[in-house]
């Protein structure tokens, strides 16, 4: 009977979730912030369903330490190289400018040196998961703005381990000597190092044996028993279960099968990661915020503004444009949930009382929960912004060349594309946003040009009135759109070729003024369709009008949800047969022998139509002519029959 009001409190706790979820979803909140009003409406200081939160804070400590594992598993040393430059630098501006402006601010308002730095550590976090997911969702984590803030956010991350190592120094709960300082503040990044050392030896070869015993049931268990053990073992050696985590994670990353352990682990670290959003709302006392609402918005309102101008200066330092820039600041003003731990360890060890605790609490929700509305704005907010400054600015020369081709983006889809403009001998200027690529492309003899193309004056720099063609090979959906409606008013001629991944842009951007529209997820159901077709030996012409036909009228036929009808030269060519060439090699086996020899029409049923031979083809050729190197044949017959000739044939290469 003990366990019944547990059960009930469970039940509880997972129904209003699931009703909260749906309102949020409906309103594009994001699951978190869901998450946050139900321990909000559900907790002691709300509707009060749950008034002993000691069982919800056990699920929630072990939220913690499955949120400090799943970072761990994103954070490959890969990822951490590709990131460096946002990582080290835009990461180290913007927490070292954050600590050092709040810590400021919180000593001018009378707070100990030691709780102003606490403070800084608290406020210099975003949400990781809010802001990961949004962009994720978007299909803009690899925009600009996308990449600099994962930059960032992985910075953050890492540094929650020394911050939360360094929270029982500044609480003076500890011995502060230098070498304890030392100890508490480096010893976890000397850990990283050992274990990792350690790990990449022996973590491949454990893992191995339990793939090997293709007992899904044992990898399971064995990447749980990955997370908590290495919970346990720092906590016995006096540091937090999360910094464990946080290794085991790491470890995990840089094995081969860390994608399978992020799948399986999953579901746990969901429901887990749900319990933990679900308690810090629950730990938020409303009545303490409505008594001082005009306190808890003034410092909402102070904490949004300066994370956002401290992201923006780290972000243009970086070298990305004015509307970039925007983005990320609006997309990391807020304080992230990595700071609740944080916060909690802080009130736990004395450097924050109830009500400070209670404040920050406030401020934290508050800010998370505006942030959903904040990135969906933050395109209009930006080119808002940039329009006004354009008006104050003065025109900037335009690249002196004409009758070229406009490239917006220098990423692997532009770098192909110039390359074969190379050999047309075709003039090109490329306009790209990030200061990396720049160098990138100017030391490659490109004419790059910095800048935002979203703003007309940067195109017109680029001299696109007098571009026959515009490429958009931007990975930013909503910057796409911008600079193909701003080209096609400054040239009405220009024909525009832009790239979207996602599918609801296609209308938008057909609509903007774009000609075509190259989809990357049709275009990947195309490549199949052509595989599947040169298969079954289709004609080429055959394969090619049927690409024109998927591509025609914004992939439409792709898009419908009914089913199309293949065209009549297809389903022809599909029923009775077709042909199809073979080209032998010097070192072909059947070099030298002849069409009798080869005997392929009684052994297959297909038959050898030509032999073309350099300019000279030849039809229906003699029994008795000798392959030679590189002849190609002609073969005709049915899609089997043809199967079996190619089987042969590539049996005697």
């Amino acid at each position: 009977m003990s366990e019944i009001p547990y059960l009930q409190d469970v039940i509880v706790l997972f129904g209003t979730a699931l009703a909260v979820l749906v309102v949020s979803y409906r309103l594009k909140m994001g699951p978190i912030v869901g998450f946050l009003l139900t321990g909000m409406l559900v907790g002691p200081a709300g509707a009060g369903w749950i008034r002993d939160t000691h069982q919800v804070e056990i699920f929630a400590e072990l939220g913690v330490v499955f949120l400090l594992f799943g970072i761990g598993l994103e954070i490959s040393f890969d990822r951490l190289r590709r990131l460096a430059r946002f990582l080290i630098v835009g990461g180290g501006l913007q927490v070292g400018a954050t600590i050092g402006l709040v810590a400021g601010l919180a000593l001018l308002f009378g707070q100990p040196s030691r709780t102003a730095l606490f403070l800084g550590m608290v406020v210099s976090l975003s949400s990781t998961a809010i802001v990961m997911k949004r962009y994720l969702e978007r299909r803009e984590l690899e925009a600009p703005h996308g990449q600099v803030s994962t930059g960032i956010l992985l910075c953050q991350d890492f540094l929650i381990v020394p911050f939360l190592l360094l929270v029982p120094v500044l609480a003076g709960t500890t011995e502060t000597t230098g070498r304890e300082v030392l100890w508490r503040f480096g010893g976890g990044l000397l850990i990283v190092a050992i274990v990792f050392g350690l790990g990449r030896l022996l973590v491949p070869k454990i893992l191995a044996l339990v793939v090997h015993t293709e007992v899904r049931e044992l990898f399971v268990i064995g990447s749980l028993l990955a997370c908590l053990g290495g919970a346990l073992v720092t906590e016995t050696l006096g540091f937090s279960l999360a910094l464990g985590a946080f290794l085991a994670g790491i470890l995990l990353s840089e094995s081969e099968y860390h994608h399978q352990v992020i799948a399986e682990t999953g579901p746990f670290r969901d429901v887990f990661n749900s319990v933990f959003f679900i308690s810090v709302g629950m730990l938020v006392q409303l009545d303490y915020a409505v008594s001082h609402l005009t306190l808890v918005l003034g410092l909402t309102a102070a904490v949004i503004a300066l994370k956002g101008v401290v992201v923006f200066a780290a972000v243009s330092i970086l070298r990305f444009p004015f509307r970039t820039s925007v983005i990320a600041a609006l997309g990391l003003a807020q304080i992230g949930e990595l700071s609740f731990l944080l916060a909690r360890a802080g009130h736990q060890n004395g450097l924050l009382g109830d009500q400070g605790y209670q404040l920050i609490l406030a401020v934290a929700v508050l800010t998370m929960l505006l942030t959903p509305g904040a990135m969906a704005l933050a395109s209009r907010i930006a080119d808002r912004s940039r329009r006004t400054l354009d008006a104050s600015e003065s025109p900037e020369p335009a690249v002196e060349t004409s009758h070229h081709v406009v490239v917006v983006g220098y990423g692997l889809n532009a770098r192909h594309l110039l390359r074969v403009l190379d050999s047309a001998r075709t003039r090109h200027v490329v306009i790209e946003a990030n200061g990396a690529k720049i160098r990138q492309g100017t030391e490659a003899g490109r004419t790059m040009l910095y800048g935002d193309a979203t703003r007309p004056e940067i195109l017109r720099r680029a001299n696109i009135e007098s571009a026959p063609v515009l490429v958009v090979a931007m990975s930013d959906p909503v910057a796409t759109i911008s600079v193909v409606r701003s080209a096609r008013q400054l040239n009405p001629r220009v024909h525009i070729i832009a790239r979207t991944r996602r599918l609801a842009e296609i209308e938008e951007l057909t609509a903007s003024g774009a000609n075509e529209v190259v989809a990357e997820e049709f275009e990947t159901s195309l490549e199949i369709v052509t595989a599947v077709l040169q298969r079954l030996h289709v004609p080429g012409n055959i394969i090619r009008s049927q690409a024109r036909l998927l591509r025609a009228d914004g992939y439409q036929m792709l898009r419908s949800p009914a089913p199309s009808q293949l065209s009549e030269p297809l389903r022809r060519a599909l029923a009775v047969g077709t042909t199809d060439s073979f080209l032998l090699g010097p070192e072909h086996k059947a070099v030298g022998e002849t069409l009798r020899s080869l005997d392929l029409r009684s052994r297959t049923g297909a038959t050898v139509l030509a032999v073309v031979r350099g300019d000279a083809p030849m039809t229906s050729p003699a029994a008795d002519l000798e392959f030679e190197p590189h002849d190609v044949l002609v073969l005709v017959g049915g899609h089997a029959a043809l199967d079996a000739a190619f089987d042969i044939l590539e049996e005697l290469e």
